[in-house]
C-alpha cells in the first residue's frame, strides 16, 4: 500500500516548530483546495456522459460512482474545515507556545495527516473508476449509437 503522507520525516510532526507545521499545514490545504476542484471536474465529466446514457446497467454504474464522489465532497469540506481550524491553532501557538498541550496538539495534527491521507487514496480510486465508467460509457454508448444509424 502506498503513503501518501506529506511530512518530510518519520518524527517531523513531532520534531518541527509551529512555523514548520503551519508550513506543511498550508500545503496540505493547497493540495486539498486541488483536490476540490479535481472533483467538480469529476462531477462535471459524470454529468456530461450522463445525458447520453441509454442503458441501465449503465445508468446504475454512474449513479454509483456519483455517490461515492458526492460522499469525498462532504469529506473535502470537512477536511478543509478541520485545516482552517488548525491553522487558526497553529498561528495561536506560535504566538503564545504555552496556550496547549504540544503532544496532545501534535498527535491532533498527525490524525489529519492520516484523514487526508485517506482521503487522497479514496480520491485517486474514484478518480479511477470515473474515467473507466466513462471509457466504458463512450465505448458501449458509441455502439448502440451505430447501430440505431444503421437500423435507420
Amino acid at each position: 500500500m502506498n503513503n501518501f503522507r506529506y511530512r518530510p520525516k518519520d518524527n517531523y510532526i513531532y520534531e518541527a516548530n509551529w512555523e514548520q507545521l503551519y508550513i506543511l499545514t498550508e500545503h496540505w490545504k493547497s493540495n486539498l483546495l486541488f483536490y476540490n476542484v479535481d472533483l467538480k471536474f469529476l462531477h462535471h465529466l459524470i454529468d456530461k456522459y450522463f445525458l447520453f446514457i441509454s442503458k441501465k446497467e449503465n445508468i446504475d454504474n454512474v449513479q454509483d460512482i456519483e455517490i461515492s464522489l458526492l460522499k469525498l465532497d462532504n469529506i473535502c469540506d470537512s477536511l478543509l474545515e478541520s485545516i482552517d481550524l488548525h491553522l487558526h491553532h497553529i498561528a495561536e501557538l506560535i504566538d503564545d507556545p504555552f496556550l496547549s498541550d504540544s503532544p496532545k496538539f501534535r498527535k491532533e495534527h498527525e490524525q489529519l495527516e492520516d484523514n487526508i491521507a485517506q482521503f487522497v487514496k479514496d480520491f485517486r480510486k474514484n478518480r479511477k473508476d470515473v474515467f473507466k465508467i466513462s471509457e466504458h460509457l463512450i465505448k458501449s454508448e458509441e455502439l448502440v449509437s451505430q447501430l440505431n444509424v444503421l437500423s435507420k
